[in-house]
């Protein structure tokens, strides 16, 4: 006599064809999601990193700036031009407020131009001429003590930023932060 396992253990349920199309379906939809999900994550992180565009850019110390009067310094790497006049400092963006043409510093006129439209700006980024709707944008700038961390003046406001006495104190530039230039006319 031949012995008979229990039905359970004979019969081994197949999955049938819409089981199977439904869990291909999901997990398809699953590997989506997850896919969907890390790029968000990736791209919600901040990718700006300290000396880059973007990002807080150190430029020296208040001893290491140019002289009052003296030829803008420009910064390419980070699309600034690091201004000062007797008012202050200004880190000027690079880019004109007319129609976002590269502007440079001209040395005979004592001016930023615009080569695209003639806009001018003065050295401290206030609109003189031409078709641009403001001043120049600038870049938040923070001073900062080197030794205690504290923040001895920060810029706001369109215009130069006053520089402290402490000429061991760093200055930096926080090229995330665009304050736009005054409206004229």
């Amino acid at each position: 006599m031949s012995e008979q396992k229990p039905e359970s253990d004979q019969e081994k349920k197949k999955i049938n064809r819409r089981e199977f199309l439904n869990f291909a379906w999901l997990a398809s939809l699953g590997f989506l999601t997850l896919n969907i999900g890390g790029i968000t994550y990736l791209f919600a992180m901040p990718r700006f990193k300290e000396g880059e565009f973007g990002g807080v850019f150190t430029v020296g110390k208040v001893s290491e700036l140019p002289p009052a009067g003296s030829p803008p310094a420009n910064y390419p790497k980070v699309r600034f031009w690091l201004s000062r006049t007797p008012q202050g400092i200004s880190a000027l963006y690079k880019v004109c407020t007319h129609l976002g043409c590269l502007y440079n510093w001209n040395d005979q006129e004592n001016k930023f131009i615009c080569p695209c439209h003639g806009s001018e700006f003065q050295p401290d980024g206030t609109y003189l001429a031409g078709p641009a709707p403001r001043s120049l944008d600038q870049f938040k700038i923070q001073i900062v003590d080197p030794n205690s961390g504290e923040v001895l003046a920060e810029s706001k406001e369109p215009g130069p930023l006053p520089v402290p006495e402490n000429p061991d104190a760093v200055v930096r530039v926080d090229t995330g932060q665009r304050i736009n230039g005054k409206v004229h006319g």
